[in-house]
């Protein structure tokens, strides 16, 4: 009797818990699914040559719709950057870069080009910019006196560099000024793991920013080991970007950040938060 009384009481208290599931359910809504990861975007170019494929009002609803919360804007022109911080959204980081190219042909002659140091200037004194780039460089063609002057100005200025470079410009780009903070987009493409590695070890104030970045996953989407192994010993290198340098990268928006999150989960949680916003907060977090 002593046993069949206890079995009576273990199924009132099941009862019971199920009755408070049923209306917990009823009365707070099912539970949700965790949300997918947040990312910020820290490679995204809003061009608006002569006007830009989305409007302003589309591209803040298609961050929003794949949870990006944070973004490093810049555009060539730099008018969609303006517009961008004009539209003040609710609910996303923006951290605006001076581009310096007024046209497209300009990624082939900025370095050389006394005029670009003066729009860089200009555009500095609107006094929200964090940064300068996305600007391509590559190899001694870093090393010029209007190269270095950028960079002279942007370390004086507290900013970052976002650099399309190759391994090399990189080393001149610091050696330009050892304080330089550099943003290295793409991190090489496909340039060796022993060489990035090699490259974050050397310059504490290099990340490596990760679109069209080659070698990440094997034909299967599977995480390479070369690369999980970097990411865990630099887990605080890193940074995820979109590269919409191309309408077809817009419309594509979506499965770009659904790729980033398909590796990002076969990575501890604490790495996975770090490479897809918690670096890009670390960077930015600070307001002007």
């Amino acid at each position: 009797m002593m046993a069949f009384g206890r079995v009576i009481r273990f199924a009132s208290h099941a009862a019971a818990l199920l009755i408070a599931l049923v209306w917990t359910t009823t009365t707070i809504g099912p539970v949700r699914a965790d949300e997918p990861i947040e990312i910020f975007d820290a490679h995204m170019h809003y061009n608006w040559e002569p006007k830009p494929y989305y409007s302003v009002d589309e591209v803040l609803a298609l961050f929003r719709k794949h949870r990006v919360t944070g973004i490093l804007a810049t555009s060539r022109p730099n008018t969609g950057t303006h517009a961008l911080m004009d539209a003040k959204p609710q609910g996303l980081q923006i951290v605006p870069f001076i581009r310096p190219y007024r046209v497209r042909a300009d990624i082939q002659t900025w370095f050389g080009d006394p005029f670009i140091f003066d729009l860089v200037q200009d555009e500095f004194k609107r006094g929200y910019y964090r940064g300068i780039g996305e600007f391509h460089i590559s190899g001694k063609a870093a090393d010029t006196e209007w190269v270095k002057r950028t960079v002279d100005f942007a370390v004086e200025h507290d900013l970052y560099l976002h650099a399309h470079a190759d391994d090399i410009a990189v080393e001149i780009l610091m050696r330009h000024n050892p304080r330089a903070r550099i943003i290295w987009a793409h991190t090489g493409f496909g340039l060796s793991t022993d060489r990035v590695a090699e490259m974050l070890s050397k310059y504490p104030k290099l990340w490596g920013e990760l679109s069209y970045r080659g070698g990440i996953v094997d034909g299967s989407g599977k995480l390479t080991a070369e690369w999980r192994a970097l990411f865990e010993r630099y887990p605080d290198r890193f940074l995820l970007g979109s590269d919409t340098w191309i309408n077809e990268r817009w419309q594509s928006y979506g499965d770009i950040m659904a790729g980033y999150r398909a590796w990002l989960a076969q990575l501890p949680p604490k790495i996975a938060a770090q490479i897809a916003n918690g670096n890009a907060k670390a960077l930015f977090g600070g307001e002007r």
